[in-house]
């Protein structure tokens, strides 16, 4: 643990050491202040928790989280006499002048989403299910399973105990068991007086800063990275429309415009509306890719850029002397001597689970957090039974050729440009969330800590906010411009960043949270006394530490070594699936370079 909160806290000879406070009250902090102990963080978390108990919760009727229909009974708003203006967050010293109620005030008013709307922007975050055929390609459907009308080939005996549909669902629940990870983290660090806004927090709160600055870099990263690959996606839709005719460069243009003028959305709860159209889009290319699928051959003359069997095995999807393309095949279980091939797609379908990075943003303008498990578990479910059955669906009727992503595997022109024209405007909405919060990670803990600027409710923040938007696109433009090889780019982020943010870093959080929760000993006097603003700690670091990890009875005990092995567990699926996609991504290289020539 970063030795911010320890170095002070602990005397030699282990004896009870009294932490004096300087009575500075949050308002007063500065941001991310390395001196707030854990302990005063989940003292004010439970206070502000027993509040929310008493809030009515939000109504969310069907007609609500179907049609979005705005609730009179949740616009519950605080006087605005009662709220400071933006402008005084701006400094530390005017945020002095402003009081307790004040300053808790403007954390509660800043909460104002529910449940529905967390439900709509955690399935907007994701991409569609376009991937889900693509990577049962690579995985094949399980073990000796022999399917009607079509060629099943049986996997290589010794890798055969698997297959696409365990992997996804596994992948699907601990997705789903990392969310509640994430929920359980912050109700017990995030209050009024000290709100958690993003991932970092969480790690600062139970690692220290390093853990921020890791996190944080990883976040900004991940969703630099995802906002260029909507990019590359759009690029590729525009392509295919033209006929290739159309630089590829040329394409993203008009999508990057469009996102400078979405992205000047900021709040969540005002995104909500717009993320709801996207949700109704995904389903409706849904519902016109598996109609045309099912009535006509695959995309052939595509099959090379970004197939499942360009991925596992190219022989299975390269013409003979006659110019015949070989018939479609299904694999029993993973296809043989085809293991890096396997785990590209495989990580193709964790970008389907990609949206646990952005948690901590939705449950932040919650005004009942505790709602949020509702929302999670709901659209978890959503994602994965409705892609898990269209994946499925499209594997089975294309087989091999199975194309990434699946609405560009459509051979009828007029079909494949309505998939095309409909999902650009779902992912410009995606990308536009991307945006919204990537560009937030980097104001809060760039910005604000580093430059000092003001807060983004504040008059200037806003216009700063608005200025970030045109750099952070092009930024995006400069990758989808540079790589237009959209399958091995997904493998590439999803192994480096996705998996990792998704996987690794909640049980870690968790780990820590639980050791310091559960090595207070109040009735030996330990903790934060409001009172006195002070902190008792008995025993050394290490030795609150050891006592924190074996406390909580033996279901804890056992929780938490479950959750070290699943730390390391994911850290081995992140370094073997970036060697699997530096690997595929090289095999790929030559196919990018062609399509390029095709469209110049």
């Amino acid at each position: 643990m970063d030795d911010k909160k320890e170095s002070s806290l602990d005397s030699p000879n282990g004896q009870d050491v009294q932490i004096a406070s300087t009575y500075i009250k949050p308002q007063a902090r500065k941001p991310h202040d390395p001196d707030i102990t854990f302990e005063e963080y989940h003292y004010y978390a439970l206070k502000t928790r027993e509040e929310e108990k008493t809030l009515e919760p939000p109504r969310a009727s069907w007609r609500e989280v179907l049609l979005r229909k705005k609730n009179p009974h949740n616009d519950r708003e605080l006087s605005s006499e009662h709220v400071p203006s933006g402008e005084k967050f701006a400094h530390r010293d005017s945020r002095l002048e402003i009081s307790d109620e004040e300053w808790t005030n403007a954390s509660r008013a800043f909460r104002t989403a529910s449940w529905g709307a967390c439900f709509y922007l955690i399935t907007t975050d994701i991409l569609g299910p376009y991937g889900v055929g693509f990577a049962m390609g690579t995985l094949g459907w399980g073990p000796g399973e022999q399917y009607a009308n079509c060629r099943v080939l049986e996997a290589d005996q010794s890798i055969n105990q698997t297959s696409g549909v365990a992997l996804y669902t596994v992948f699907g629940f601990m997705a789903g068991y990392s969310g509640y990870l994430i929920w359980h983290v912050y109700l017990g660090i995030d209050s009024y007086e000290f709100p958690a806004r993003n991932y970092g927090d969480l790690g600062f709160r139970t690692w220290g800063t390093t853990a921020r600055y890791t996190t944080n870099i990883l976040q900004a990263l991940g969703l630099l990275l995802l906002l260029g690959q909507v990019t590359i996606q759009y690029g590729e839709n525009i392509s295919q429309v033209s006929k290739f005719k159309l630089c590829y460069a040329v394409c993203p243009v008009l999508f990057v415009c469009a996102g400078f003028f979405l992205t000047q959305i900021r709040t969540l709860k005002a995104y909500g509306w717009v993320a709801n159209f996207a949700v109704w889009l995904n389903l409706l290319v849904i519902f016109i890719s598996m109609g045309v699928i099912a009535h006509s051959p695959p995309n052939y003359s595509i099959a090379t850029l970004g197939s499942a069997g360009s991925a596992v095995d190219k022989d299975t999807i390269t013409k003979d002397a006659a110019g015949n393309y070989p018939p479609i095949i299904h694999y029993g279980g993973l296809p043989p001597n085809s293991l890096v091939g396997s785990i590209n797609g495989l990580l193709s379908g964790v970008l389907a689970y990609a949206g646990a990075q952005l948690f901590v943003e939705f449950l932040a303008e919650m005004r009942r957090p505790r709602d949020f498990l509702k929302a999670m578990w709901g659209a978890q479910f959503f994602i994965y039974s409705v892609y898990l059955i269209y994946g499925l669906y499209v594997y089975h009727f294309q087989g091999q050729y199975s194309f990434q992503p699946s609405y560009q595997g459509v051979s009828v022109y007029g079909w494949q440009t309505a998939g095309n024209m409909l999902s650009l405007i779902a992912a410009l909405i995606a990308a536009g969330l991307y945006g919204n919060i990537g560009i937030k990670v980097l104001y809060n803990n760039i910005l604000v800590d580093i430059f000092h600027a003001p807060p983004l409710i504040a008059h200037r923040g806003k216009i700063i906010y608005a200025s970030i938007v045109p750099i952070w696109w092009a930024t995006a433009f400069v990758i989808a411009a540079a790589i237009p090889d959209y399958f091995g780019f997904v493998a590439v982020i999803s192994a480096s960043t996705l998996l990792n943010l998704t996987y690794t870093l909640p049980p870690f959080f968790a780990l820590g949270f639980d050791i310091q929760r559960n090595a207070m000993r109040p009735e030996n006097g330990e903790g934060f006394d409001p009172q006195t603003g002070q902190v008792v700690r008995n025993e050394t670091t290490v030795q609150r530490w050891v006592r924190g990890f074996w406390s909580g009875g033996p279901l804890q005990v056992a929780i938490n070594v479950w959750h070290i092995i699943y730390f390391f567990a994911s850290l081995s699926m992140s370094g073997l699936g970036m060697y699997a996609a530096v690997e595929g991504k090289s095999e790929f290289t030559s196919f990018a370079l062609s399509w390029g020539d095709r469209t110049d």
